[in-house]
């Protein structure tokens, strides 16, 4: 790619693999930071390194460890994931082509989400947890039947995705609280986990998805 269109938000592939665009530094060497989406490593890169790519409804990738497919035709609920593709954003609003963000509530004409944006419905599609029938797999710029297969045989033998396991930084979203509620896990012993605003809980309990969303951690 040439420097001078990579954007940040935008899908690409390097060294194989979907990344997205943290930032963009003209005046570094390696003046691409990336985030590789199947764990949140962060990459450095040149612009002639990567490949870009334009996420399509049914697309099914791996966000930190877990597995989405895109549907642009399902309306997010609360704690769902959604991916910004025709940004909008008015003057009070602060998101990018293909930021990630988690609902927190729902409004007539759109969602509000956890960065407190409100983002209408035509602006978004939502990320289903798992693999959907049909979807086309893009965790690799050219993934092979084997690991095409590989993935379809996950979704029959595993009916949720590969659990992530919280640590120390990590903000969580209750997502049936109300008003929503959102705290940090500040420490960890054996299956407890305990977080602001005196929350304690089970291990089990915070990664059950029905119930609380991963956000992201503040040490990354």
């Amino acid at each position: 790619m040439n420097l001078l269109n990579v954007r940040k938000g935008q899908f690409v592939y390097y060294q194989k693999k979907l990344h997205q665009v943290y930032s963009v530094k003209a005046f570094f060497k390696q003046s691409v930071h990336l985030i590789r989406l199947e764990d949140y490593e962060q990459q450095l890169a040149t612009a002639k390194e990567i490949t870009l790519y334009r996420p399509q409804h049914m697309d099914s990738f791996i966000v930190n460890h877990k597995r989405y497919t895109l549907h642009k035709d399902e309306k997010a609920k609360v704690g769902d994931y959604i991916l910004i593709i025709n940004p909008q954003p008015d003057s009070f609003d602060h998101y990018h082509l293909h930021a990630m963000e988690i609902v927190s509530s729902i409004e007539s004409n759109g969602v509000i989400s956890n960065q407190s944006n409100g983002i209408k419905h035509n602006e978004y599609w939502t990320m289903i947890p798992g693999l959907e029938e049909g979807a086309n797999i893009i965790d690799l710029e050219n993934p092979d039947a084997d690991y095409i297969n590989e993935q379809k045989l996950l979704k029959k033998e595993v009916h949720t995705p590969e659990t992530y396991i919280p640590k120390i930084g990590d903000i969580y979203q209750c997502n049936s609280s109300k008003p929503i509620l959102q705290t940090m896990v500040l420490a960890i012993e054996g299956d407890t986990v305990y977080l602001g605003g005196n929350v304690e809980l089970q291990m089990d309990e915070l990664t059950d998805l029905t119930s609380w969303s991963y956000v992201h951690n503040i040490l990354n």
